[in-house]
């Protein structure tokens, strides 16, 4: 439930001129216009699963965005049923000057590439079917000019190999690996929330720069209660993180009852040291390395 000083979840991305939201509680489009961002430029709406504090905020929020008169579609993506849900919802927003494209998620893991980045989805284990996201930005390498020469490729082909085409011409195919070295560390970025701790998640979030994980229990005590209602404690996201070799983990979707989760943060950091405690509004700008 939300509370004076505390939102429900979402978590917005932005890269590229493109936005992805995750989640959708109550009180979304609050706190993104508290934050000072705009929920026009959304292109991409995901859903961990249909429990009302994930998904409570989207009618305002689509109305929102069609009051800012935005025109382009916007794809939701979420398990079995999101058209149904989506729909139901939209008894209350039934006029939209945009269309919504609808991906429904099966099986275990599913990746959709955008191009520029890619989503993956991963079952993960809630009272409901519930997915965690990856968001990854894969980087290729630099372009070497000397290696380009001594293969003699013509300098028009150059941009068009360092952007990844194949190349013919005059009999000779040209590759991109032909001119470019290795790949460079890209960017990624993992969300999971509401399951208790299993092996997918270690391996989807391995070498995540960052991993936001749901710790819904701060005081010790509360492990009993985290296995009943399939959620974790804040230890168990804290191994996880440990396990997936991440470079920062932010946890997030406490119980009403954990008012202050800082509280708890100094035994979680003896697990995992760069760990920490989200609060609504909080954003980092994640870089390359070169």
């Amino acid at each position: 439930m939300p509370l004076p000083y505390r939102w429900l979840t979402s978590m917005m991305a932005r890269y590229n001129g493109k936005s992805i939201l995750i989640d959708c509680g109550e009180g979304t489009q609050v706190a993104m216009k508290e934050k000072g961002w705009s929920p026009k430029p959304i292109d991409v709406i995901c859903f961990t699963h249909y429990h009302a504090d994930h998904i409570s905020g989207l009618p305002g929020l689509l109305l929102t965005m069609g009051n800012a008169e935005r025109t382009e579609p916007v794809l939701m993506i979420g398990p079995k049923g999101l058209e149904k849900t989506v729909n139901a919802l939209r008894m209350i927003a039934p006029e939209l000057p945009f269309d919504i494209l609808y991906h429904e998620l099966n099986g275990e893991e599913e990746t959709i590439d955008f191009g520029d980045f890619t989503l993956t989805a991963f079952r993960v284990r809630h009272n409901v079917t519930c997915y965690g996201y990856t968001m990854e930005i894969k980087r290729t390498g630099k372009f070497d000019v000397e290696r380009a020469k001594e293969s003699g490729i013509e300098m028009k082909y150059w941009s068009r190999l360092q952007k990844g085409e194949v190349i013919e011409a005059n009999g000779v195919t040209y590759t991109p690996d032909m001119v470019l070295g290795p790949d460079r560390k890209g960017l990624k970025v993992t969300y999971c929330t509401d399951t208790r701790p299993v092996d997918s998640i270690v391996e989807h979030a391995y070498k995540s720069d960052l991993f936001i994980c749901e710790g819904m229990y701060g005081e010790p005590d509360k492990l009993v209660k985290a296995k009943e209602y399939k959620h974790m404690t804040f230890y168990e996201a804290a191994e996880l993180a440990k396990k997936a070799c991440v470079a920062e983990l932010w946890l997030t979707h406490y119980s009403p009852a954990t008012m202050w989760p800082e509280e708890f943060i100094k035994p979680v950091r003896a697990i995992f040291a760069n760990a920490y405690t989200a609060k609504d509004g909080q954003s980092v700008e994640l870089k390359f390395e070169d």
